[in-house]
Parts: C-alpha cells; sequence; structure tokens
C-alpha cells in the first residue's frame, strides 16, 4: 500500500465530506493504492455518522472511535499503531490542510530519502495576535532547543516513512514534537515543505492560551528526558555538588570570619548576622535534596522495563 492518511478529528461534520471527496480525487489521479483512518476523538456531533457513511460506500475509509475526547496525541499514536501505508500522511480534519500537498510529500519521502517532511505554512489566515505571533515565539524557541530547523513545527500535515511511526510514542500532548521524537529515535533526515494554509470553512479553532503554555511545558521536559532520562543522577549530581559546595565555601567563610575576630580579640559577630550563614545552610540543603532526587531517579530509571530498549534499525 502506498498511503496510511491518518485524519484525528473533534467535531468536524461539516467539513468530513469534502475532505473526504477531495482526497480521494487526488488518490485517483495519483493512482496511489491508499487508506484513510479517521480518529473521531470523542466527537459530540455526526462526525461518526458521516464516517460510516462515507465507510459504506469505501472500504478505503477506517476508522476509530473514542468514547471520550483524549486529545490528538493519543488520536495520532492509535493512528499510527494501524497504519500500513509505505508513506503515512497526517493533515487536519479542518479543510485548514491541502491534500493536493500529498503527491509531493509522497516524492519526497520515496524519491528524496526523507523520513519525515513537515509542512510549513508560510502564509497563515489565522488571527495574527491569538495565534501567529504565539507560533513564531514558539517555533523559534523549539528550533533552539531541538536544534531542528523547522519553521513550523506543529504543523498538522507531515508525512512520515512508516518505519518511522512505528518506533516512536505519541502521547501527552507531544504531537507537538513529532520531528523532534523521530530525530531521538535516529530518523535524523527532517525535511520542510511549504503547504497552502487555507481559510477555516466550518466549526472554530481548538487552540487556547493553555495549549501554547503546555507546549513550552511538553518541550522542556522532552528535552530532559532526552538528555538525562536514562542518567538523572547526571542531572540532579552535577547541580547538589555544586549547591553543596557553595554551601560549604560558605560556611569556612562564615568559621573564618569568626577565627580572625577571636584571634584578633575584637568581639566576635553572631554567627546568624553574616549573610554567608543563611547562603551555607540554603545550598547544603538544596545540594542535599538534589543528590537525594538524583538516587530516586536512578532507582526508578533501573526499575524501568524499557531502560534498555533501543532502536535497532536491522538485523542480519
Amino acid at each position: 500500500m502506498d498511503l496510511s492518511i491518518i485524519i484525528p478529528l473533534f467535531n468536524e461534520a461539516e467539513s468530513l465530506p469534502p475532505l473526504y471527496d477531495w482526497i480521494k480525487r487526488v488518490m485517483d489521479e495519483n493512482k496511489f493504492s491508499y487508506e484513510i483512518i479517521f480518529i473521531n476523538d470523542g466527537s459530540t456531533d455526526d462526525s461518526w455518522k458521516v464516517i460510516n457513511d462515507l465507510k459504506s460506500k469505501d472500504d478505503c475509509v477506517k476508522a476509530i472511535r473514542f468514547r471520550r475526547n483524549y486529545g490528538k496525541s493519543p488520536a495520532l499514536f492509535c493512528g499510527f499503531e494501524k497504519a500500513q501505508g509505505d508513506v503515512v500522511i497526517t493533515m487536519d480534519a479542518d479543510l485548514q490542510d491541502s491534500p493536493d500537498e500529498i503527491p509531493e510529500l509522497f516524492r519526497m519521502i520515496k524519491e528524496d530519502g526523507y523520513d519525515l517532511v513537515s509542512g510549513w505554512k508560510k502564509k497563515r489566515y489565522d488571527n495574527t495576535f491569538t495565534k501567529n505571533i504565539p507560533s513564531k515565539i514558539y517555533n523559534a524557541t523549539a528550533r533552539k532547543v531541538t536544534g531542528i530547523k523547522l519553521h513550523d513545527m506543529n504543523c498538522g500535515l507531515k508525512a512520515y516513512r512508516l518505519d518511522v511511526v512505528k518506533h516512536i510514542e505519541v502521547y501527552g500532548e507531544m504531537h507537538r514534537y513529532i520531528p523532534y521524537l523521530a530525530k531521538n529515535a535516529g530518523f535524523s533526515k527532517i525535511g520542510e515543505k511549504v503547504v497552502v494554509h487555507r481559510k477555516r470553512e466550518f466549526g472554530k479553532s481548538k487552540f487556547g492560551l493553555e495549549r501554547f503554555v503546555n507546549g513550552y511545558l511538553d518541550l522542556f521536559s522532552l528535552y530532559f528526558l532526552n538528555k538525562f532520562g536514562k542518567q538523572p543522577m547526571h542531572f540532579f549530581g552535577l547541580w547538589g555538588s555544586i549547591m553543596f559546595l557553595i554551601g560549604f565555601i560558605a560556611i569556612i567563610t562564615v568559621g573564618a570570619i569568626k577565627i580572625y575576630h577571636l584571634c584578633n580579640h575584637m568581639p566576635a559577630p553572631l554567627v546568624t548576622d553574616t549573610p554567608y550563614f543563611y547562603i551555607a545552610i540554603t545550598m547544603m540543603i538544596l545540594g542535599t535534596q538534589m543528590f537525594l532526587s538524583g538516587f530516586v531517579g536512578e532507582l526508578v530509571s533501573r526499575s524501568n522495563v524499557e531502560r534498555n530498549k533501543y532502536q535497532i534499525a536491522e538485523e542480519l
């Protein structure tokens, strides 16, 4: 099979029929063998009924229905598990992603040898202040942290080699960082393609301020887990040692000040009158806590059943 097209959706009943017709036309024109996998993420409208109607007239339509709304990452995870095509395409169901981009994305994977190609909505039709500007800030931060030079990390329109989606785990709200997950799994040939961004015809955007904030938290969680997930003591132990050393130097300073005044027969200040005392106490407590966190992290890591699970590209 050439293509698996995965479409997560939430309350998009109006857009599904025209989206299906558009995809089918592109598939037929290019003579692709394909499957369309709709992931109904707990919709409360007629989305599931519409999908059933599409399924009744086309065996290429497949679908999964969640009992409640879980989010885009769980939807993609389930879609990736079911995908069988050589190339996997993900796109949104709101008609803002154009199926006409699929043939070129397919070619870039099959002929140019990319593992993953991410769309870049260079010209956007979203609200400038609530979505466009936050998106630019977010993408600039993501490029800096991940080292992946993509202009639009979170674009829903992406193409993947099948091997990629079978070796990454998308959970929580980590769908924003699939290119970073792929890179960490050893798939380093990641490209970008400028794609058309269309105005929303039906429904309303699911983007909110909380997703912008959560995006940053998820980014730094991923960075930490990738760098120190299997060796947490390398992080906590280093900073715990630094803090403990600062505290130790501060307590030595307090003692030296006390001895200096006694040796010179001068009235010695109270230990609690010097800021070094409080620096010493704070830093030594923090340093000890960091060390203990590192030990606990190591114990958790060593008891993890996937501690020695590694990505193996090939076996003979």
